[in-house]
């Protein structure tokens, strides 16, 4: 063997036993704690809200009950912490929070002024206006001296700013804290319009006694790519909700579902990158800590990601929305995770 070979070799092996040295703090944390502390909204249809049991279900529920069964398997040890547009950051830097899974869009401050990592998008959005219909509005561009509902302290703040800016139009702001505060102060007749994710319009409107008298505008003026985020500094336990969140991705694409799962994993299958997802071949669950069969679990869950969509916010749900963007790269959207290998 060449001298450079080996020493490429002995490079290699050290960093390798560096990497699987590696401990998260985090998962250290959650794994003696026995529970995932997750933050969430302070309720919206069809993303995180309690039930009427008071159990607490939904689409961003579903990624935080995806994660709990990958690292503690079990799904229902997850402790839900309700967060608004104010304090969900300062909930998950001061570690009251092991992820925050809330409607909380990828931007490039956040990612680095704030120093949280964005770990995926599971919805992708962009914000929208919500109006009585007998207001006879049919476009944002008729809302010149509207008054309008907005949440502080979001991305939806700033573009509501910049599109009334660059199209010399004036509005005045209604601030408010929680999205039920804003569908208290809208049907109120506070505000004229209500801004916020085209998805957070739509959940909100199925809550109303009549949604056919809401209209929501056809202007989009944003990307709003919605996903889970961690704090900065520990790249294991992003590693694990990254993943756990592509795994629900790639469970959908190659039809593994929450009831079809056990039996795949039981033996090993004609397709490599399924096999390989749920730990029948290959090593990928002692890359992150966690079990070979990590993705099964997160996947037993609340199925693969299709499944929570529809169950959650699909079109047959009161919140009623389609896939469009969130749709499988091979259907036209964007989903596309990487892969596992």
């Amino acid at each position: 063997m060449k001298t450079s070979v080996f020493l490429g070799v002995l490079a290699a092996s050290g960093l390798t036993a560096g990497i699987a040295s590696a401990q998260s703090e985090t998962l250290q944390e959650v794994q003696d704690r026995g529970t995932l502390n997750c933050g969430v909204s302070t309720g919206l249809t069809g993303f995180s809200s309690p039930n009427s049991n008071g159990e607490w279900e939904g689409f961003d529920v579903a990624v935080c009950r995806a994660v709990a069964g990958a690292v503690l398997g079990d799904p229902q040890a997850v402790e839900f912490v309700p967060t608004t547009g104010q304090t969900r950051f300062t909930a998950l830097s001061s570690g009251e929070i092991d992820i925050l899974a809330r409607n909380t869009t990828w931007t490039f401050s956040r990612d680095n002024d704030l120093k949280f990592e964005f770990t995926g998008v599971n919805y992708y959005d962009g914000q929208g206006f919500i109006i009585p219909k007998d207001l006879g509005v049919s476009s944002a561009k008729e809302l010149d001296g509207a008054t309008v509902c907005i949440q502080t302290g979001t991305t939806t703040e700033l573009n509501l700013a910049d599109y009334f800016r660059s199209n010399n139009m004036e509005y005045e702001p209604v601030p408010i804290e929680t999205n039920a505060e804003a569908q208290q102060q809208y049907l109120a007749g506070a505000c004229d319009v209500y801004t916020t994710d085209a998805s957070g319009l739509a959940a909100t409107r199925a809550t109303f006694e009549d949604p056919s008298a809401h209209v929501i505008l056809p202007e989009i003026i944003s990307k709003e790519p919605l996903g889970p985020l961690v704090r900065h500094g520990d790249n294991e336990w992003g590693d694990i909700v990254r993943w756990t969140l592509n795994a629900l991705i790639a469970a959908e694409e190659y039809g593994v579902t929450s009831a079809n799962v056990q039996d795949m994993a039981s033996a090993t299958g004609d397709n490599p990158e399924v096999n390989r997802l749920l730990g029948t071949e290959g090593d990928l669950g002692a890359m992150i800590g966690l079990d070979a069969d990590w993705a099964v679990q997160a996947i037993l869950a609340g199925g693969n990601y299709g499944e929570i969509f529809e169950r959650n916010i699909g079109e047959t749900t009161p919140v009623g929305l389609a896939r469009g963007l969130n749709a499988q790269w091979t259907d036209g959207g964007l989903l596309y995770a990487p892969p596992f290998r």
